[in-house]
C-alpha cells in the first residue's frame, strides 16, 4: 500500500473552479506536490503548465497532470469535476447527472490504496456529500464538502459592510444547505464578542430584524448575481476551498461549517449538511451542535427536509424520481 504523503493533493475537475482552487492552493504554498485530473487530460496538462510557469514567484512545489494511479498517496483530493445547470434543467436533472459522475470518479479512486481525506465541492454539494460518504465507504470524518464556508464569508462581509467594521472582526455562520434553504445563525452572532444586537444599536442600526433579513436575502442571492453577470462564480470557492485544505494540512483543529454526515445532531440522521466542525489533519474530528433558537432550529429541519427528498430520489429510476419531484 502506498504511504500518505502529507504534502501532497489533488483536484480532480480542471474547469474554472477546479483551475481557480489549484491557483489559490498554488498561493498559499501549502503543498509540495498538486496533481491535476480532468477529463480531458489535454485540459489538465494545460493547466498544469499554466500554473507550473508562476512557481519562481511562489514557492517550491510540483504541479502536474496526472491519472488516478498518481493520486493514490495523496492527503487530500478535491473532488469539482461535475455539469453545469443548462436552461430549462431543473435542480433534480443536474442532481442525477452529478451524482452518476460522482459515482464514477469514486470507483476509480476506491481502486486506489488512497486513504487520505476527500473534499467535496461539485454541486450540490451536501447531496453529493452524501453520495461520496456512501459509494466511498470511507469513514464519515473522511468525506466533506466544502458546504457553507463560503456563504459564512459572504455573510461576514455584508455584516461588515453595513455595520462599518473590518469583516474578520465579525463572528457569524451560515448553516443548513449550501443553496437556498440555508440559513444563518444570528441568535449567536457577535462582533468580537459584542453581542450584533447591542452592536447594531451601537452603530446607530436601532432596529436590528431588518438589517438581518437583508443580510440573510443578500447572501442566498450572491451566487446567481454573480452568474448574471460573469456566467460563474470561482473565485470565493477557491478562497474557501483552500481555507479548509490548510486547516487540514497544518492540522489546526479550526471550525468551519463544512458539510459532513450527521449522526444524530439535531435530531437529523441520514444526511450531510453543513454545521460547524472542528477541522484537522483527520478531516472532521468533531460536529458541534451550536445552540439554535427556535426558528433557526425550525429553519434548519426544513434545510434537511428538502435535502432528504433529493436523497430519496437517486436510488429510484429516472421515472420515478420525476414523479416524485412533481408531487
Amino acid at each position: 500500500m502506498d504511504s500518505l504523503n502529507p504534502r501532497k493533493a489533488a483536484v480532480i475537475g480542471c474547469g474554472n473552479v477546479g483551475a481557480s482552487i489549484a491557483f489559490s492552493l498554488m498561493q498559499r504554498a501549502i503543498f509540495s506536490q498538486l496533481v491535476l485530473l480532468d477529463a480531458s487530460r489535454e485540459k489538465a496538462e494545460g493547466e498544469a503548465m499554466d500554473l507550473s510557469h508562476g512557481l519562481p514567484y511562489t514557492a517550491s512545489m510540483e504541479i502536474t497532470a496526472g491519472d488516478y494511479a498518481d493520486i493514490a498517496d495523496c492527503a487530500l483530493i478535491i473532488i469539482t469535476a461535475g455539469a453545469n445547470q443548462k436552461p430549462g434543467e431543473t435542480r433534480l436533472d443536474l442532481t442525477r447527472k452529478n451524482a452518476d459522475i460522482l459515482g464514477s470518479i469514486i470507483a476509480q479512486i476506491r481502486a486506489t490504496p488512497f486513504s487520505g481525506i476527500l473534499l467535496i465541492v461539485s454541486n450540490p454539494v451536501d447531496v453529493l456529500t452524501y453520495e461520496a460518504q456512501r459509494l466511498s465507504g470511507y469513514p464519515a470524518s473522511r468525506v466533506i464538502g466544502s458546504g457553507t464556508v463560503l456563504d459564512t464569508a459572504r455573510l461576514k462581509r455584508l455584516l461588515g459592510a453595513r455595520l462599518g467594521v473590518d469583516s474578520r472582526s465579525v463572528h457569524a455562520v451560515i448553516i443548513g444547505e449550501h443553496g437556498d434553504s440555508e440559513l444563518p445563525v444570528f441568535s449567536s452572532a457577535n462582533i468580537s464578542g459584542i453581542d450584533l444586537e447591542h452592536f447594531c444599536e451601537l452603530r446607530g442600526h436601532m432596529q436590528s430584524d431588518p438589517l438581518r433579513e437583508e443580510t440573510g436575502e443578500r447572501v442566498r442571492a450572491s451566487a446567481y448575481e454573480i452568474i448574471e453577470r460573469k456566467g460563474a462564480t470561482y473565485y470565493g470557492i477557491a478562497m474557501a476551498v483552500a481555507r479548509i485544505a490548510e486547516a487540514i494540512v497544518k492540522d489546526e483543529k479550526a471550525v468551519l461549517p463544512v458539510s459532513t454526515m450527521l449522526g444524530g445532531e439535531y435530531g437529523l440522521t441520514g444526511l450531510a449538511l453543513s454545521i460547524p466542525s472542528i477541522v484537522g489533519k483527520d478531516g472532521v474530528e468533531a460536529v458541534l451542535e451550536i445552540p439554535l433558537d427556535e426558528q433557526e432550529r425550525r429553519l434548519l429541519h426544513a434545510s434537511a427536509e428538502q435535502l432528504l427528498g433529493v436523497i430519496a430520489t437517486l436510488d429510484q429510476p429516472p421515472h420515478k424520481a420525476a414523479e416524485r419531484s412533481l408531487s
